[in-house]
């Protein structure tokens, strides 16, 4: 499955609706970290995967883009994403996001850059970044057909996955959710490695609809109970993100609910994250739309724990204080 057509599963969902008692009812907005904050200059990088994607996606996406799509949600602080640029551009990008996240025009603090760890060469690379600590973390999608099933659990992967442990930086999961047990394996494999898990394991939420004129690529049940082995493992936590970009057209957000309180029941508040996937979120809701979504999902929930998942746990484990 390329890239962009694993992204094509919805469109903008301009009619999404929503109850809006409960966030009303906030005299003041919870504060927002985004573990998952794309930005694409074209006139800098031009990602292959960016060929043929959906017209909304085919454009740059900066700062003052995001400032706009998050102004008055209260989302202070930017984990960047790395964009799956070409592998000749992945030290100019990481360069790029280091500059970028020492100018305090922009909400960006920290980043997670591109990485092929089955590389040999993957530690003459990393260790340019080792010592920096604008850099968190590493990732590569792996639901892409340059990056066949298992890749992840080759000899050379996992020993780049635990070097990153070594240097304190992390590895972004981003997989097919049919290869939630290699990801098990993984973190097995590398005990002394966080793993993020990004996009709730890149769940569908047309596996959880009784009748859907779309076929998902996974059960629902094979899903969660997969992502519940997952959990197991004390050194992976689990980023609320990415689910809308595939909800059904005019969306509600109890068919997101099933995926996100899965997630929360097997990772538990303290080891779960948002990540806002702006603007391949854009595919399926505006970035207030998934922020209000996610919030009617948790808001029957304490104060303490919808702050854990959108600021605290972030601030923690990307060391953002």
């Amino acid at each position: 499955m390329q890239r962009r057509r694993f992204l094509q599963g919805s469109v903008v969902a301009a009619g999404a609706l929503m109850a809006q008692s409960t966030i009303a009812a906030d005299k003041k907005a919870l504060p927002i970290v985004d573990t998952h904050q794309h930005l694409w200059d074209l006139s800098k990088f031009r990602p292959p995967w960016l060929k043929g994607a959906p017209e909304i996606l085919s454009h740059s996406y900066v700062t003052k883009d995001f400032l706009a799509a998050t102004k008055g949600l209260n989302v202070v602080k930017a984990v960047y994403m790395e964009i799956d640029v070409a592998p000749k551009d992945q030290v100019r990008e990481a360069k790029h996001v280091i500059s970028l996240s020492k100018s305090k025009k922009h909400p960006t603090v920290g980043a997670v850059i591109s990485g092929r760890p089955n590389s040999t060469r993957f530690k003459a690379y990393i260790d340019q970044f080792k010592d920096n600590k604008t850099i968190k973390g590493v990732r590569q999608v792996l639901h892409v057909d340059s990056a066949p099933k298992g890749l992840c659990l080759q000899k050379q992967y996992i020993k780049s996955v635990r070097l990153l442990g070594e240097y304190g930086k992390s590895f972004d999961m981003c997989m097919r959710p049919t290869e939630l047990k290699d990801a098990a394996k993984l973190a097995a494999a590398c005990p002394d490695t966080r793993l993020i898990l990004d996009h709730c394991g890149n769940a569908d939420p047309k596996a959880f609809l009784k009748k859907s004129k779309e076929k998902p690529g996974h059960t629902a049940a094979q899903w969660k109970k997969d992502l519940a082995a997952l959990a197991k493992h004390k050194n992976v936590i689990c980023k609320i993100s990415g689910v809308v970009a595939r909800a059904p057209k005019n969306w509600k957000s109890d068919q997101l609910a099933p995926i996100i309180n899965h997630c929360i029941a097997c990772f538990g508040f303290d080891r779960v994250v948002f990540g806002g996937d702006w603007p391949v979120c854009l595919l399926g809701a505006s970035y207030k739309q998934w922020v209000n979504g996610l919030k009617e999902v948790l808001s029957n929930r304490s104060r303490k724990d919808q702050r854990k998942l959108l600021h605290d746990n972030a601030v923690h484990y990307y060391s953002l204080g």
